[in-house]
């Protein structure tokens, strides 16, 4: 759990309990230990959060504490809509779901005179033409396997019909109008390389984590995809 979420959380169940709530109690509701529940509570309370008590006692959250509005103008609505229905459109399953969670978390927050344009936006994405290519591999783990720097190994069946097992290290998902990518560093050819997700015929997520960080590994595939494109352009 990132420790923004954290933080948000720990507000959350002092909201909800009514009597002095231990750092104890807190860590075992959020899965965390007793001494990051005291740093979070310190810098939350540095933050002015009106928290009260201490160490080993408990804590209680002052009444009429709330957290601030999400202060959004009707151009930042229009545009998280505009990214909400497009990933709806043409995500896999599980970003789909969420980007519809997010709508309905932003209607939740916004103020009066804002819900007319998250209800009725003046812009819309437009809808995926024909058929998106299934998936074959979880996306929603793919996606893990990029936070947490996981390998995958995968059969893969190129555009000649050719199969080749691959132990690839994913940095990014790419979503096209009718294919989504994998981009990864391919231990096999040595290179970075992209994956159709549709073209994967069996998958297995590793235990193993690649050495290299994910954010150097992106600057350096930005770096090629970047030369690549000056060469194109150059010879054509």
């Amino acid at each position: 759990m990132r420790r923004a979420d954290r933080l948000f959380r720990i507000i959350q169940v002092l909201r909800r309990k009514k009597r002095p709530v231990t750092a104890q109690e807190i860590a075992t509701e959020l899965e965390a230990s007793p001494r990051t529940i005291y740093r979070d509570i310190a810098q939350l309370m540095a933050d002015r959060v009106p928290i009260r008590g201490e160490a080993g006692i408990g804590y209680v959250l002052e009444g009429g504490f709330d957290m601030p509005p999400l202060m959004l103008t009707a151009d930042e609505v229009e545009a998280a809509m505009l990214g909400a229905q497009w990933v709806m459109s043409r995500g896999d399953p599980a970003l789909a779901r969420a980007a519809s969670d997010l709508v309905a978390k932003i209607g939740a927050v916004i103020p009066d005179h804002l819900r007319p344009v998250l209800m009725d936006p003046a812009g819309s994405a437009s809808p995926a033409w024909g058929d998106i290519a299934p998936d074959v591999i979880d996306m929603a783990r793919v996606r893990t396997a990029i936070r947490t720097q996981g390998k995958i190994r995968l059969n893969y069946r190129d555009e000649k019909n050719a199969d080749t097992l691959r132990v690839i290290w994913p940095i990014a998902v790419s979503y096209w109008e009718r294919v989504r990518l994998i981009v990864a560093w391919c231990e096999l050819r040595q290179a970075f390389r992209h994956f159709r997700t549709d073209r994967i015929t069996s998958y297995e997520f590793l235990e193993a984590r690649y050495p290299t960080s994910r954010a150097k590994l992106r600057a350096q595939w930005h770096k090629e995809w970047l030369e690549a494109q000056t060469t194109s352009g150059a010879e054509a």
